[in-house]
């Protein structure tokens, strides 16, 4: 393998987060019957899928049978036959029930802090849709009182002119966690989620992920949480855009001990809640050039890693990748701010 070739790099690192999550593969799997595909196998097979844009587990194996560098950086041999597409995505799911992509998220974010990448005092907010493995269709009344048109039971015409639907009257039914939501007024109603990411403002990586079911307050609420779960006792500082400048926020935000240099919405009923005492301030205007950096987490998350459109289905399981793709991000990012490559055989 090329000694300058991005996945070298990225390796070790890889490598230093499964050596620490081998107590958690251990509890996972049992020590009796069929040997299962090894988990750290299963994650870096994963981890390929998701930096090579490669948009099935069928792809994948066959990707694996004859591209040398795969093989190289999941640990097969030369000889060694690739596993079944089926039997490949039966082992994953026993990883997605599980919160191993949170883990592995934690001890790339630990690996980065350790290597002084992070910032611990200035942090940028923001969401995203991330559409859900359903069609418009599949949106029904609740109750299933209503009785599908019969011209093609697979693909059936549906006229939705005229009718009123809502997440409070309809759901689903392909994924029931989904919900009916749209960028912006201009924009068509999508089923969707709503997944959030908070990046330190230093070098752009994620340091905290949450996914939510959407609805009027979800980036809102779920910047709250990623904010509570920040380390340390310090003040800092958290950076967003018009959508979070009302009252609720940022008093809520002040309370938790961090300063919310979010961006004035001066056409809200009522005004900005954001005043001079926060705009006059130097690092209000750094914090809104850096807050933009978090779209470029989000363009590589849904072109590269393939979550323009979810494959997975429940809050839960779209969660998981969503944590995953974000950790990918990371490693991405480390390759290139690390100041010594690392080789390795």
């Amino acid at each position: 393998m090329p000694l300058d070739h991005p996945l070298r790099r990225i390796r070790p690192m890889v490598d230093g987060a499964l050596k620490a999550l081998s107590p958690c593969f251990d509890e996972m799997y049992s020590k009796a019957g069929r040997p299962s595909i090894a988990p750290e196998k299963l994650l870096k097979a994963l981890l390929l899928q998701v930096l090579y844009t490669i948009r099935s587990e069928r792809l994948l194996m066959e990707q694996l049978s004859y591209n040398l560098l795969f093989r190289w950086f999941v640990g097969l041999n030369m000889d060694e036959s690739v596993w079944v597409p089926t039997v490949y995505s039966k082992n994953r799911d026993r990883l997605l029930d599980g919160e191993i992509a949170e883990k592995f998220f934690a001890q790339v974010l630990s690996q980065a802090r350790a290597a002084d990448l992070l910032s611990d005092e200035h942090f940028s907010v923001d969401g995203t849709l991330i559409e859900a493995w359903a069609g418009q269709k599949s949106f029904q009344k609740k109750g299933g009182g209503e009785q599908g048109p019969t011209d093609d039971p697979g693909n059936p015409t549906v006229n939705f002119h005229g009718e009123k639907r809502s997440n409070d009257t309809h759901e689903s039914t392909t994924d029931s966690d989904s919900r009916l939501a749209r960028k912006s007024g201009g924009h068509e109603a999508k089923l969707a989620y709503c997944g959030n990411v908070i990046i330190e403002n230093r070098n752009g990586l994620v340091v905290d992920t949450e996914l939510l079911q959407c609805h009027g307050s979800a980036e809102r609420d779920a910047a709250l949480l990623m904010v509570e779960r920040l380390e340390g006792t310090q003040r800092v500082t958290v950076a967003a855009d018009k959508g979070y400048d009302t009252q609720g926020f940022v008093g809520e935000m002040r309370g938790m001990n961090a300063t919310p240099h979010v961006s004035q919405n001066h056409k809200r009923a009522g005004g900005s809640a954001i005043d001079g005492r926060t705009t006059r301030h130097a690092g209000y205007q750094i914090s809104q050039r850096k807050r933009k950096r978090i779209e470029e987490v989000f363009g590589w998350m849904k072109t590269v890693a393939m979550l323009r459109k979810t494959r997975h289905r429940g809050v839960f399981k779209v969660g998981w990748v969503f944590t995953f793709a974000a950790a990918a991000y990371n490693l991405v990012r480390m390759r290139n701010l690390l100041p010594t490559p690392v080789h390795s055989a």
